[in-house]
Protein backbone atom coordinates (compact mmCIF):
# COMPACT_ATOMS: atom_id res chain seq x y z
CA UNK A 1 0.00 0.00 0.00
CA UNK A 2 1.30 3.42 -0.99
CA UNK A 3 1.95 6.14 1.59
CA UNK A 4 -0.80 8.72 1.99
CA UNK A 5 1.57 11.51 0.99
CA UNK A 6 2.38 9.77 -2.31
CA UNK A 7 -1.32 9.25 -3.08
CA UNK A 8 -2.12 12.88 -2.26
CA UNK A 9 0.75 14.10 -4.43
CA UNK A 10 -0.48 12.06 -7.42
CA UNK A 11 -4.02 13.46 -7.10
CA UNK A 12 -2.80 17.04 -7.45
CA UNK A 13 -2.72 18.55 -10.94
CA UNK A 14 0.76 18.02 -12.31
CA UNK A 15 2.90 20.80 -13.75
CA UNK A 16 3.26 18.74 -16.93
CA UNK A 17 0.59 16.33 -18.19
CA UNK A 18 3.22 13.66 -18.90
CA UNK A 19 3.97 13.31 -15.18
CA UNK A 20 0.43 12.20 -14.28
CA UNK A 21 0.26 8.59 -13.07
CA UNK A 22 -2.70 6.28 -12.71
CA UNK A 23 -3.17 4.85 -9.24
CA UNK A 24 -5.55 2.30 -7.80
CA UNK A 25 -8.30 4.04 -5.86
CA UNK A 26 -8.33 1.34 -3.18
CA UNK A 27 -4.67 0.85 -2.32
CA UNK A 28 -2.79 3.52 -4.28
CA UNK A 29 -0.63 1.09 -6.24
CA UNK A 30 0.68 2.47 -9.54
CA UNK A 31 2.00 -0.71 -11.15
CA UNK A 32 -0.38 -3.29 -12.60
CA UNK A 33 -3.12 -0.67 -13.07
CA UNK A 34 -6.18 -1.58 -15.17
CA UNK A 35 -7.68 1.43 -16.92
CA UNK A 36 -11.04 -0.22 -17.57
CA UNK A 37 -11.70 -0.67 -13.86
CA UNK A 38 -9.49 1.98 -12.24
CA UNK A 39 -7.88 -0.52 -9.87
CA UNK A 40 -4.68 -2.56 -9.70
CA UNK A 41 -4.47 -6.24 -10.58
CA UNK A 42 -4.37 -7.33 -6.94
CA UNK A 43 -7.51 -5.41 -5.95
CA UNK A 44 -9.17 -6.57 -9.17
CA UNK A 45 -8.55 -10.20 -8.28
CA UNK A 46 -9.87 -9.75 -4.74
CA UNK A 47 -13.00 -7.89 -5.85
CA UNK A 48 -13.71 -10.24 -8.77
CA UNK A 49 -13.41 -13.25 -6.47
CA UNK A 50 -15.97 -11.75 -4.09
CA UNK A 51 -18.29 -10.86 -6.99
CA UNK A 52 -18.07 -7.10 -6.38
CA UNK A 53 -17.31 -6.27 -10.04
CA UNK A 54 -20.38 -6.69 -12.25
CA UNK A 55 -19.92 -8.77 -15.38
CA UNK A 56 -16.68 -10.42 -14.22
CA UNK A 57 -16.49 -14.00 -13.09
CA UNK A 58 -13.68 -16.46 -12.54
CA UNK A 59 -12.94 -18.67 -15.52
CA UNK A 60 -13.21 -22.42 -15.14
CA UNK A 61 -13.02 -25.02 -17.87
Amino acid sequence: MAKKSVIARSKKKQKYAVRATNRCFRCGRKRGYMRDFGICRICFREMAGKGEIPGVKKASW
